[in-house]
């Protein structure tokens, strides 16, 4: 039963991945599938560390909060596929080129944590493949396209997930 489930799993991530489905869909599908994956089949129960989940879910509806916050105080485009007034690389971007999907990330290994069976594990790395592979993708091309120079130096500097990089000289 859990190889057909992980089967059916792998069919959903490549119809998902062709599909033009908004980053929150993917979210809420997969913390939806969490769930029934932990208590139809956990395929194995690990001890629970409800405090360390709580936390990484916390820390993700912060992340998210903050970036969100930004973008509308600088009333630019919060939607993956509208185009985006202007550039933002303070608050949360510093330290991310996507944090509102590194957020998403977290609270889904949160959950995963917070329910102490294994099979809620496989959501999370899904989540960032199919993120990764059909949006950030996109929308990286779009943010080129509208600001050129500006974006590619910020790309250089800052990690598409998490993490700044060391510039040296040229």
């Amino acid at each position: 039963m859990a190889f057909s489930l992980y089967v059916s799993n792998l069919n959903l991530l490549y119809l998902a991945m062709k599909a033009n489905m908004t980053p929150d869909f993917y979210f809420f599908l997969f913390i939806g599938l969490s769930f029934l994956f932990h208590y139809v089949c956990p395929v194995s129960t690990i001890i629970s560390y409800s405090w360390a989940g709580i936390a990484l879910i916390i820390i993700g509806i912060v992340t998210v909060a903050l970036a969100n916050s930004i973008l509308l105080k600088k009333r630019t485009s919060v939607t993956p596929f509208g185009n985006p007034s202007s550039l933002i690389t303070s608050g949360p971007f510093r330290w991310s080129r996507n944090p509102i999907y590194l957020g998403m990330a977290l609270m889904l290994l949160g959950v995963a944590i917070f329910l102490g069976s294994l099979s809620p594990f496989i959501f999370p790395p899904v989540f960032i493949i199919i993120i990764d592979r059909s949006i950030i993708q996109n929308e990286e091309n779009r943010l080129e396209e509208l600001f050129g120079k500006e974006y590619l130096a910020y790309k250089k500097r800052v990690n598409r997930w998490y993490g700044r990089r060391k510039i040296t000289g040229t």
